[in-house]
């Protein structure tokens, strides 16, 4: 049985859409060409977002409560919905999935810019570790030395849940002013649940290549590329951000 702790990707979704009598089929390189396409339109609206806030005279320290901040926002308002409407509705991938990675990039361009102007340099490095993860569990992936057996998959997949309650808990109780000790904490406990939780999210790239290498040999059709390839994109920005939060508890 196919698992991932990416809800993008759970264990049905390529297995119910397989059509058995059609000639054109999910492959990895169409996935790879889609994931491409993807980062291309993230990057593209993420620059809208960054150029806004480092324009001449922009004060960086409006930027949450100006247009910036609308847009950031809503990208991430908005990438959420149609992360949702992706998820449930597959068939509507080669529409939502470039949207999603539109709207996340608004997102991601504000939020990279308003930390790039409070530590500077840190977005360089947050986009370098990333995209470094991304290719080195790539490798080790593909030559065998990690593999995704049913208990790693159970592992992630446990560990996932729980820093989605633990994430979904500290929103709700913030309303309170309730904070959860050491979450965002820059001290030494603080630190390690951030390298925890970076880990977890770099771990779960490893269930998405083996769930999409795994959708193209059960035939899936072809526009479950789509599906594949916003599944990582979800994963990667995942992983942005997390590495962004730890990389700043350590400049502080």
């Amino acid at each position: 049985m196919m698992r991932t702790a990416n809800p993008a990707l759970n264990d049905n979704t390529f297995t119910r859409h397989i059509d058995l009598t059609g000639e054109d089929r999910m492959t990895l390189m169409g996935t790879v060409h889609k994931t491409g396409a993807l980062l291309l339109l993230l990057l593209i609206s993420a620059s809208m977002t960054w150029s806004m806030v480092f324009s001449p005279g922009a004060d960086g320290q409006l930027v949450v409560s100006g247009p910036v901040g609308l847009l950031t926002i809503g990208g991430a308002i908005g990438g959420l919905i149609f992360a949702m409407v992706t998820i449930f509705k597959p068939r509507w991938a080669p529409v939502t999935a470039p949207i999603y990675a539109v709207l996340q990039g608004l997102f991601i361009g504000g939020i990279s810019a308003f930390m790039e102007r409070v530590y500077p340099g840190i977005v360089p490095q947050a986009a370098g570790l990333t995209f470094g993860i991304l290719f080195v569990l790539l490798a080790a992936y593909r030559s065998g030395l990690i593999r995704a057996t049913e208990n790693f998959k159970l592992g992630v997949v446990a560990a996932t849940g729980g820093i989605f309650v633990i994430y979904i808990a500290s929103f709700i109780l913030g309303f309170f002013g309730v904070s959860i000790p050491f979450l965002h904490d820059s001290g030494p406990i603080g630190i390690g649940i951030s390298v925890f939780i970076c880990i977890v999210a770099a771990l779960n790239l490893v269930l998405d290549f083996d769930f999409i290498e795994n959708g193209a040999e059960h035939g899936a059709p072809k526009y479950m590329e789509w599906v594949g390839a916003f599944g990582l994109m979800v994963t990667l920005v995942w992983l942005y951000i997390e590495i962004l939060h730890l990389l700043a508890k350590l400049r502080d």
